[in-house]
């Protein structure tokens, strides 16, 4: 046996030892077949795809909650899904599943994002809707862009466990268990496809493995404790204002909130194919979820700051669409993005899916520059 087939049996040696319920790595279903394979499992060739995109990259530079906070030590996009892949690794660990499926989708779940985060995601939705009769959100975007944007439009052919776990992440709803749902590479498609005109459908939806619903919890674990820290960092609102009944359950810092909910996770999760919360821990963070959407989430932007960028983003989609078809080759979607996008994506996506795509994948900073240079522009 030569060196590279050591190398190999010993990526894989670990997984004779998963649970019954875990995902192998030699299960993994993709889209087109590859052209090289190397030492690396498929899932953990996935996750070099993703962290090496230049989607990934941008993660800096996104909001989390607060956009542009005059504070360092506020978290961003590349903050929070290191943290989803870490929190979801060790629930992972703990019930024997396939970690390198688990980072994978944790690393990749956010990478459609918008600039301003959910804020720019309604934004951009409302404009998708009326401009294409379509929804936009974000998990859907995810999928979008690593099956057909990256990589100069040919995309990085992912397994499709991962691109399901993704889509499927939807840490804005929360269930009190979580069980895979079977698909083929067909019904993933289909769910894929569904979502651009009925999104209420697939909202519902849940991943093909255990290692998606990891991700999924793990999604809502990583965020309510951080975004309550940043919030207090902030100032907008104290440690006391986080009812008792809530605290008496989880705790009162991020810390206490992320051991009591994953401890919870493994004892009512193991050795089982399901992911479940006892009633109590899920009743608090059902509670805590709410605390947040009402304390936090909603303030997080001033009427006057949402007025401005909402303007803002209409008035860049209407410019970038006019620099599209007038083939302005010193606009910025066409330096910076088109130039870049081979034929087949060219050929196969309409000019308002473009821009959509364009704007769907700046980060906060850029889309700030560009609100602000168009502002100026049409001021005068």
């Amino acid at each position: 046996m030569d060196c590279l087939e050591q190398a190999k049996l010993n990526f894989l040696r670990k997984e004779k030892d998963l649970s019954e319920y875990a995902t192998l790595s030699t299960s993994a279903i993709r889209l087109k077949e590859e052209e090289k394979v190397d030492i690396r499992p498929d899932y953990y060739r996935d996750i070099d795809r993703i962290i090496y995109s230049l989607s990934f990259l941008r993660y800096q530079k996104k909001t989390q909650v607060f956009s542009f906070p005059d504070n360092d030590h506020i978290s961003h996009r590349m903050i929070h899904v290191q943290f989803v892949s870490k929190i979801a690794r060790t629930i992972g660990r703990s019930l024997n599943l396939n970690e390198d499926l688990i980072e994978a989708i944790a690393l990749g779940h956010d990478i459609g994002h918008t600039p301003l985060g959910h804020t720019g995601e309604a934004m951009l939705n409302k404009i998708s809707q009326r401009e294409l009769g379509e929804y936009f959100a974000h998990n859907v975007q995810s999928v979008r862009n690593l099956m057909f944007v990256e990589k100069n439009g040919e995309g990085l052919n992912l397994s499709v466990q991962v691109l399901d776990g993704i889509f499927c992440h939807n840490g804005e709803i929360l269930e009190p268990i979580y069980k895979p749902m079977k698909k083929s590479k067909e019904e993933f498609l289909d769910m894929y496809n569904t979502a651009y005109k009925d999104l209420a459908k697939t909202k519902k939806c849940s991943a093909m493995t255990l290692e998606g619903c990891v991700v999924r919890i793990s999604d809502i674990i990583a965020y309510v404790g951080r975004d309550i820290e940043d919030a207090i960092r902030l100032k907008k609102i104290k440690k006391e204002d986080l009812p008792e009944s809530i605290t008496s359950v989880l705790g009162t810092t991020n810390r206490e909130i992320i051991n009591k909910v994953v401890i919870d996770i493994i004892t009512e999760s193991m050795n089982k194919p399901y992911i479940k919360l006892s009633d109590e821990v899920y009743k608090a963070l059902l509670d805590l979820k709410k605390f947040n959407s009402i304390n936090i989430y909603k303030k997080s932007m001033t009427q006057e700051e949402y007025d401005y960028y909402e303007n803002g983003m209409e008035e860049l989609f209407e410019q970038y669409l006019k620099d599209i078809r007038e083939n302005n080759k010193d606009s910025v979607i066409n330096d910076s993005f088109l130039k870049d996008q081979n034929e087949l994506y060219l050929k196969n996506t309409s000019d308002k899916r473009k821009v959509i795509d364009f704007i769907a994948g700046m980060t906060d900073y850029m889309f700030d520059k560009e609100v602000s240079k168009l502002t100026k522009k049409l001021a005068k």
